[in-house]
């Protein structure tokens, strides 16, 4: 299996705020700050190459140094990537998952494959601009269009699925989005300076090593460190819908495993806990290897792997009240969700009617695995639920978006609309299905006044000094945060 990981030497602490210029970009890389890994890339002007902030290598002179805020536009510049560092493998930037804007959407867009299925038509119909337009805002901040974004994730894709499967090399091209076998060899030879035959050969695991798809699909999740992964499991255990997911063995050594409903096919997923190193382990098996990229960037969404702890440290680690659980629980992280439209339905549901549902209206994945046996229900199969239907319907005729590029104002606004949908279950939405950082569920916007108008008003505390991480926040503090009825 291919490592994707370097540590990092010991560096002055990092500021929360974007790096915006290059001398600062330097220091990083001249420091080999790991925690910058995704935020940048530099490319080296006399050797043709681009790397991670955190790259190994004898550091470049300043003045032969070039600075990209994508992959994707190191890569179109003419750049490959370091062959020690894989800047491709990095975890992406935790910039996109804060942003609700235009870029912010389509960048998630984008990371979900919707570039592959729908072409830039389709990404830009579902943002609400033109394809033009669309262009034009991912130019300029990103320094590539989405063309070139969606080329750089099937690069990287196709470059897992060589060093890591045995699968012929035609099925490789198409699997990782490529239209054509002729596309899939130029890029590979363009971002990576050899050909498909050579990325394989080179990644130090014989045939013996590699495995069938029959048997999964290994990657490694890169992450960056420190990772809470014990809370995680904690949480996915605790809420884990029996005959959809489970979570076996012991703290420490866990695994959590689900069904998932894709856009080509169905699949079973799963991810090992980790207390060290800087990824998760994962297998992945597909009926459609063409839903390889969706279903490693919903396993992201849901283990929150790009997220920057660093950064969410040093707002909250100066907040009283918070500052000793920061301290106490480095890397903590506000899981999301690997099915938005199905932890939606749950947080209306509960746990036992949620498997109610799923015994009478769960269809079978292609192959069960354990005491997975069940997809849970799409929403269309839900309508005439009395508890769910409202919702369900809402979700099947696209009146409530929860996709990857969805503008979140204006699904928790639809979701408000939904007759049942009260303020709290529209605050714990946004927050797991949508991936929003900056909710906190624990206090709920449509409760203004107490019950009682002799008493005093309960204690709320100021969330503003907690911007824009307030979902860490709540994970700090122990708020509920798992699907079930809430108040509201």
């Amino acid at each position: 299996m291919v490592s994707e990981n370097r540590e990092p030497r010991a560096v002055r602490p990092r500021t929360l705020e974007p790096v915006r210029d290059d001398d600062t970009r330097y220091e990083a890389v001249s420091s080999r700050d790991a925690r910058f890994d995704g935020e940048f890339f530099f490319a080296v002007r006399t050797t043709g190459i681009y790397c991670r902030p955190s790259c190994p290598a004898v550091t470049p002179k300043r003045r032969n140094v070039t600075f990209f805020p994508t992959a994707a536009a190191a890569q179109g510049h003419g750049f490959r990537a370091c062959r020690r560092c894989r800047p491709d493998a990095v975890p992406g930037s935790a910039e996109w998952n804060v942003r609700a804007d235009v870029v912010g959407r389509a960048v998630r867009l984008i990371g979900d494959g919707v570039v592959d299925r729908e072409g830039v038509p389709g990404l830009a119909g579902r943002l609400g601009y033109s394809t033009r337009q669309v262009q034009r805002q991912l130019t300029a901040e990103l320094g590539a269009g989405p063309v070139a974004l969606a080329r750089a994730q099937r690069a990287h894709t196709a470059r897992l699925l060589l060093q890591t499967t045995d699968l012929p090399v035609t099925e490789i091209a198409f699997a990782a989005g490529f239209a054509s076998v002729r596309q899939f060899n130029d890029t590979i030879r363009a971002v990576y300076a050899r050909t498909p035959t050579a990325l394989r050969a080179e990644s130090g695991t014989g045939a013996g090593a590699r495995t069938a798809l029959a048997a999964g699909v290994p990657l490694r999740l890169a992450h960056r460190g420190p990772y809470a992964a014990g809370e995680v499991f904690d949480l996915l255990a605790a809420e884990a819908l029996p005959r959809v997911e489970e979570v076996v063995g012991t703290p420490g050594a866990r695994t959590y495993r689900r069904t998932l409903r894709l856009p080509y096919g169905t699949g079973i997923v799963s991810v090992d806990e980790r207390s060290a190193g800087r990824w998760l382990d994962a297998r992945i098996h597909l009926t459609e290897l063409r839903d390889l990229t969706t279903a490693v960037h919903r396993l992201r969404r849901l283990f929150d792997l790009d997220a920057d702890p660093y950064a969410v440290a040093e707002r909250l680690g100066t907040v009283p009240g918070l500052a000793a659980e920061v301290a106490a629980r480095p890397g903590v992280r506000s899981p999301g969700t690997a099915e938005p439209e199905e932890f939606a339905l749950r947080a209306l549901l509960g746990a036992e009617e949620s498997a109610r549902v799923v015994e009478e209206h769960g269809t079978p994945p292609a192959t069960a695995c354990g005491g997975l046996t069940h997809l849970f229900p799409a929403p269309r199969d839900l309508t005439g639920h009395p508890v769910a239907g409202p919702l369900a319907r809402a979700l099947a005729d696209g009146s409530v978006r929860l996709d990857p590029g969805a503008d979140r104002d204006e699904a928790e606004r639809a979701l408000l609309a939904v007759p049942g949908v009260t303020p709290g279950a529209a605050a714990l939405i946004r927050m797991r299905a949508l991936g929003d950082p900056d909710v906190f569920p624990g206090v709920d916007p449509g409760v203004t006044s107490p019950p009682d108008p002799g008493a005093a008003p309960p204690d709320r505390p100021d969330t503003d000094a907690w911007r824009p991480w307030r979902s860490y926040a709540a994970r700090y503090l122990g708020v509920p945060v798992a699907p079930g009825p809430r108040s509201g």
